[in-house]
């Protein structure tokens, strides 16, 4: 594939295996899956603070790739525990203005480092 470019951001916890924190490609910015981490720790305990966290290191791979969470038009939500949801929900709508992206929300049985939440998006970008 041509024309692909990998992001990479300070703002945002390092990749830790073979993948990017992001990727530009077609007008495109994808982000990997950003786990609740701020200041080096990983948020375990608190669904709400989680869900910030997340949601700022996408923004934060977002920007770093020349977009915004204004762009984006598709999130995938990964909970393990979807009686976060309602929570989690609360959050992600004071992220997000209408046009609401399109969205999926899932509970899988465990998420790396046991993070109770990860976030992942796609946004669209003009030049």
């Amino acid at each position: 594939m041509t024309g692909k470019e990998a992001i990479r951001t300070d703002c945002a916890p390092e990749a830790v295996g073979p993948y990017s924190q992001g990727i530009r490609a077609g007008g495109l910015v994808f982000t990997s899956g950003q786990l609740p981490v701020a200041n080096g720790g990983l948020i375990v305990d608190d669904i709400d603070y989680a869900t910030r966290c997340a949601l700022a290191n996408v923004e934060a791979v977002l920007g770093a790739g020349g977009a915004s969470l204004a762009d984006v038009v598709k999130v995938t939500i990964f909970l393990t525990d979807m009686d976060d949801f309602a929570a989690v929900n609360a959050v992600y709508a004071e992220s997000f203005a209408e046009p609401f992206p399109a969205r999926s929300c899932v509970q899988v049985a465990r998420l790396p480092l046991g993070a109770p939440i990860e976030i992942e998006a796609i946004a669209a970008v003009i030049g």
